[in-house]
């Protein structure tokens, strides 16, 4: 067996790691903050119509994923056990990316509603194949603590500047490339980002290196890695976290969309603009929502920068998450405040919610590395895959349940679909709803599950301490047996 006995990781490989990542939010931002609105405007699906095709995608996974997760584990190629599936996942996923955001051009609503289905779920399947093994290599790249959350920081630098394309530059491609016909300006613009993505697997495929192997004595045992993962309190802790993470970022960014276009006043939106940016009045929501989201992309970028790694060196990474995702689920709620014509506090309250959840941001992924970690230090066996499949399972099953629940709640105050339609003031009373106070309290939900997540800064010393040692002592046997078999 071959030991990688360095644990430190260049900049080069961190930067091609993190380029993977900036692929999938290509993909993963769009079915965040537009996907919703694509199906009810574009689609011209009811809002619940639209939230139930989301749920279905995400309830697929439940089959998928910790299949992928158990097979990924026991990938054995000569690049390793996740990297191979960076180049073999790369061309479906894109493709299922462009259907998911092509519109056939059928009429009858129900068949409309069954090609969106199909296509979301195969969009969402091809994203397990390409996405768990994908964050299981960031767990077996390193097991240095320090260097896992620099990677991880460097990761959502890369990822934010993903995030401020998608959310601030989608919009204004879609007018640039449709020049008045929508439906080409989205798939327009949906095949540039999945040919970008495409060519950001291949560099992480090539660039990337696996040093963390289980021990060389472990027997594939599925029923074992089943019970290990799902008995570990930091993993049921973080599973917890992950769903409630991402019922709320779907729904909220669902929701802002919406917000946008039917609360925010658009003549106060234009004045507001207008003090910085030169625009014309009939562009104010697609210019608004973008610089606003571009805004929220800046902040994270100089937060995860200047906060995030700062803040988990001195205090750890679970005391740095509760107290940002606190924050978080506070200036979430105040969003139920401004005033259609209060613009301005709109954009101050998305500075403030930024600045307070950007740390949080890269602790996720080095937190759910830590809890493989612990997975092996409480049964000497290692299932890297299998523990991220599952937290990847709660993530897609939360990005569906939040577009669901967004799609239904305004459903139920009455929206109607299209975006030329006039909303009445009930309409606006739930999209302001769950874009604030529903949000805020899952947030505050996701800070109960940090309180029992075990792992703090000192237990993950003496921890790393400790497999650090089994790891060296696996390896000279290892070299020992392998040495005995050669003589």
């Amino acid at each position: 067996m071959k030991v990688q006995t360095s644990q430190k990781v260049s900049m080069k490989e961190k930067l091609g790691y993190s380029m993977g990542d900036a692929a999938a939010n290509l993909v993963f931002q769009m079915m965040v903050i537009f996907q919703l609105k694509f199906y009810t405007d574009v689609f011209g699906l009811d809002g619940a119509i639209a939230g139930s095709i989301l749920m279905i995608g995400s309830i697929s996974a439940i089959i998928v994923d910790p299949a992928v997760g158990l097979l990924s584990d026991r990938t054995r190629t000569r690049w390793g056990k996740f990297r191979p599936w960076m180049i073999w996942t790369a061309i479906p996923f894109c493709i299922f990316y462009i259907l998911a955001f092509y519109n056939p051009g059928i009429h009858d609503k129900e068949l409309v509603a069954t090609y969106a289905t199909i296509s979301y779920v195969l969009l969402m399947t091809a994203y397990s194949f390409n996405n768990i093994p994908y964050v299981s290599l960031g767990g077996v790249i390193t097991s240095d603590i320090q260097e896992r959350t620099s990677i991880m920081t460097i990761r959502f630098i890369v990822v934010t500047i993903a995030q401020f394309v998608v959310q601030g530059l989608t919009l204004p491609l879609v007018d640039h490339f449709g020049n008045g016909n929508l439906q080409r300006g989205w798939t327009s613009t949906i095949i540039l980002y999945a040919a970008i993505a495409f060519c950001l697997f291949i560099v992480t495929f090539l660039v990337s290196k696996e040093r963390v192997q289980p021990p060389h004595i472990q027997k594939k045992n599925i029923r074992a890695d089943i019970k290990d993962t799902f008995s570990d309190v930091s993993w049921n802790s973080m599973a917890l976290l992950t769903f409630c993470l991402f019922v709320t970022l779907s729904m909220w960014g669902s929701a802002m969309n919406f917000y946008f276009q039917c609360n925010v006043d658009q003549k106060s939106l234009y004045d507001f603009l207008s003090h910085f940016i030169d625009i014309e009045q009939e562009s104010a929501y697609s210019v608004g929502f973008s610089v606003f989201n571009m805004t929220t992309a800046i902040v994270q970028f100089m937060g995860v920068i200047f906060l995030s790694r700062y803040l988990a060196n001195k205090y750890g990474k679970k005391k740095t998450f509760m107290v940002c995702l606190s924050l978080t689920a506070f200036f979430t709620a105040m969003f139920y405040i401004p005033s259609p014509t209060d613009v301005s506090l709109v954009f101050v309250l998305n500075i403030l919610k930024s600045l307070a959840y950007a740390p949080t941001v890269p602790l996720l992924w080095a937190m759910i590395g830590d809890v493989a970690d612990h997975v092996e230090y409480e049964n000497h066996r290692r299932a890297t895959g299998f523990c991220f499949s599952g937290i990847v399972l709660v993530l897609k099953l939360g990005l569906g349940f939040g577009g669901a629940i967004a799609g239904i709640i305004i459903s139920m105050f009455g929206y109607v679909p299209g975006s030329e339609s006039v909303q009445n003031e009930s309409a606006m009373e739930g999209i302001r709803m769950v874009s604030s106070i529903v949000p805020a309290l899952l947030f505050a939900v996701g800070v109960v599950a940090l309180n029992f997540y075990p792992i703090t800064k000192e237990y993950n010393e003496s921890m790393q301490a400790e497999l650090t040692m089994r790891r060296r002592l696996d390896a000279q046997a290892a070299e020992e047996e392998n040495d005995f078999s050669i003589n």
